[in-house]
């Protein structure tokens, strides 16, 4: 048995596929975001005056070596795109896995001695660490 289409039946189908393709279309582009159960860690600094910019390299290095030793750091942010206060001058991020990693780079000795290095250079840093419930 075979089926006979009419013209208006043929434009009615052809309408509500263009109609199903747009909805997917205006679904698929829809702003998603996660809330993901890993810990940011965010540091904004002010130097002392006179820190060269070696310096000041050699310690934010300091930083990707430092989350490099550290199992369970999942990426680190180095440039520093907006600042508030707008006085300090960088910043860096680093995001952990869990709370186990991040207490694990708080307690590490490589932390601890990049820390001995870093903290004559600052004049002031803010330090938040950001998760989701």
């Amino acid at each position: 048995m075979r089926i006979q289409f009419t013209g208006a039946s043929k434009i009615l189908g052809a309408g509500l596929a263009a109609l199903a393709l747009f909805a997917a279309g205006y679904v698929a582009g829809q702003s998603r975001f996660r809330q993901p159960k890993t810990i940011i860690h965010v540091v904004e600094i002010k130097w002392q005056p006179g820190v060269t910019y070696a310096e000041k390299q050699r310690i934010l290095n300091g930083v990707k070596e430092v989350a490099g030793r550290v199992p369970g750091v999942m990426n680190v942010w180095m440039k520093a795109d907006r600042l508030e206060p707008r006085d300090f001058d960088a910043a860096f991020a680093i995001e952990f896995a869990n709370r186990t990693a991040a207490d694990a780079y708080a307690e590490s000795q490589a932390h601890e001695a990049w820390d001995k290095q870093y903290v004559p250079f600052r004049e002031s840093s803010i330090s938040i660490q950001v998760t989701n419930p």
